[in-house]
């Protein structure tokens, strides 16, 4: 890193060469801020477009910064698209490091949902190299025989090798990996292609580190599916990746948090993850939070992330270039908002379910369960949704949701159905063939005296969901105010069927189902004649 210059040196440097003296100070600047290289060097790659600065990109530069410092080893950033991160991470970081750094010895791997992606922004990371005017300052050279545009090498052992997600990396093995956009639009909506990708990340990189407690991976992308990418980060690694979240409006439940000084106070938070949530806030915690620095300066919902590139007309046009292709909501959510949803997500919006204080006398009810026989922490839980209905009106009154083994199971069922009463019906999925008959058998034995029902689960999900769902649009489904399950069901209910954990809606179907057969044969569901404000 170069050393200080005293003013009265710089002053000497100035009359005898401004030139040298020019380089000299930009030598000391950029050295310490990524920012400032950026904008002085800018010029080599957008000689005709001024550089357009904003609190997000500072924030994203600070970040990276910290990887450098070796403060951050795994870096994970959300943001939407148009926000220069590609330029930013791909282009500038390495050559800032190159250079300004003093660290022509790293080695990086790009790697991008294709290859040519990587490139471009490699090409663009050595055009800025060669340029005169980073040479004046950092003079560097290339291997001649190593200088290709998927690959090249500096004369001081460091190298750039660009890749696509799910490619071979055999015989490379980098200080700094950058996955800048591991998916395209369609390809995150297919099972196989995510897969593929999260097999190449889980598998294939961690292998790839140069050093293991030292080398360092950066993750930049948009959202596109709950289980993209940054999902299964968020949802397996969470703790061992810092997340800097960035939406286009600013949404203030959300607001990131990290070690990473912002200039505004540190606060004790700590990091809540509902099970089917698919992105991770944090609340204050005095007592067993740990200090972290707030990163978002606004403090007002639906304040824009980069006024000064996206104006409030430019992000409303493209909100409505969204909702008219086949995104709809779920790409404004998933790529501006960074808080996706499927895209079949719409079967249940969390705004349709109504409160209820209270419920008329005369009820028939059940409680619907969706059995699991596991305390794994990645298995499914097992779920009862209790549910009532009158004169069309749909009251789900109590949602149980736990993790046990069988014998668990069995005790916390008839404890449920006896706090229920018998006034209140069972009904339990059966398993297929012999299984479900001694199942069945034993339940009956367990719950006697109860009202019990068995059957098969038939058809798909959502299928089995839709009836619900219609009489939840319709505005005939109530849930009881207050009740301490409702952020964890409304949060599953919101992305169904994309949840990592579908039981509750599962029950909630099986409970439904129930009430309907059990009507008189040819009673269909009313208009609601009983409202609860």
């Amino acid at each position: 890193m170069s050393e200080k210059i005293s003013q009265e040196e710089l002053i000497k440097q100035a009359m005898a060469d401004p030139r040298a003296a020019l380089a000299a100070i930009d030598r000391v600047d950029c050295s310490e801020s990524l920012i400032t290289f950026i904008k002085r060097a800018w010029h080599t790659i957008e000689p005709g477009t001024p550089f357009t600065t904003g609190w997000a990109v500072d924030c994203m530069a600070e970040h990276l910064e910290a990887v450098t410092r070796g403060d951050i080893k795994r870096l994970l950033i959300n943001v939407p698209p148009g926000c220069t991160k590609s330029v930013l991470v791909n282009t500038f970081w390495p050559a800032w490091e190159w250079g300004p750094k003093g660290l022509p010895h790293h080695r990086f791997i790009s790697a991008s949902y294709e290859r040519g992606l990587a490139t471009r922004d490699m090409i663009r990371c050595r055009d800025i190299i060669l340029d005169n005017w980073f040479q004046e300052r950092w003079p560097m050279g290339f291997k001649d025989d190593q200088s290709e545009k998927t690959f090249y090498a500096n004369a001081a052992t460091g190298w750039r090798f660009a890749s696509s997600v799910g490619g071979r990396l055999t015989g490379y093995r980098g200080d700094r990996i950058i996955i800048d956009d591991p998916h395209d639009t369609k390809g995150a909506e297919s099972d196989l292609v995510r897969a593929t990708a999260t097999r190449w990340f889980t598998e294939t990189l961690p292998t790839r580190l140069n050093k293991a407690d030292e080398s360092a991976m950066v993750m930049i992308m948009q959202r596109l599916h709950v289980q993209d990418l940054s999902g299964i980060i968020l949802d397996k690694l969470g703790d061992k990746w810092v997340h800097l979240v960035l939406p286009m409006e600013c949404e203030l439940k959300n607001r990131s948090f990290t070690q990473v000084p912002s200039g505004m106070p540190a606060q004790k938070v700590r990091r809540v993850k509902e099970d089917a949530d698919p992105v991770p806030y944090f609340v204050p915690d005095e007592e067993n939070g740990i200090l972290l620095y707030p990163q978002d300066p606004r403090t007002e919902e639906g304040e824009l992330l980069w006024p000064e590139r996206f104006s409030r007309t430019a992000v409303e046009d493209l909100k409505e270039a969204f909702r008219s292709g086949d995104g709809g909501s779920y790409a404004e959510a998933g790529q501006l908002q960074q808080r996706p949803v499927h895209r079949a997500g719409g079967l249940f919006s969390r705004d349709d379910f109504k409160l209820a204080s209270e419920i008329p006398h005369g009820c028939r009810w059940v409680r619907g369960w969706d059995l699991a026989g596991s305390k794994k922490t990645r298995s499914d839980w097992t779920a009862g949704v209790k549910m009532g209905i009158k004169n069309g009106v749909i009251f789900i009154w109590d949602v149980v949701r736990f993790k046990g083994n069988p014998h668990e199971v069995e005790s916390k069922i008839l404890e449920t159905a006896n706090l229920d009463g018998h006034a209140c019906a069972v009904s339990i999925a059966q398993d297929p063939g012999q299984a479900g008959l001694a199942q069945k058998a034993h339940y009956a034995q367990l719950l006697n005296g109860f009202n019990i029902h068995f059957s098969l689960e038939s058809g798909d999900k959502e299928v089995r969901a839709m009836p619900v769902a219609a009489q939840a649009g319709a505005g005939n489904v109530y849930l009881r105010e207050h009740a301490h399950w409702i952020p964890a069901f409304l949060a599953e209910i919101g992305l169904f069927p994309a949840a990592v954990h579908d039981d509750q809606v599962d029950a909630m179907s099986r409970a439904y189902h129930y009430l309907l057969k059990e009507m008189d044969e040819g009673a269909a569901i009313q208009a609601p004649s009983v409202i609860f404000d």
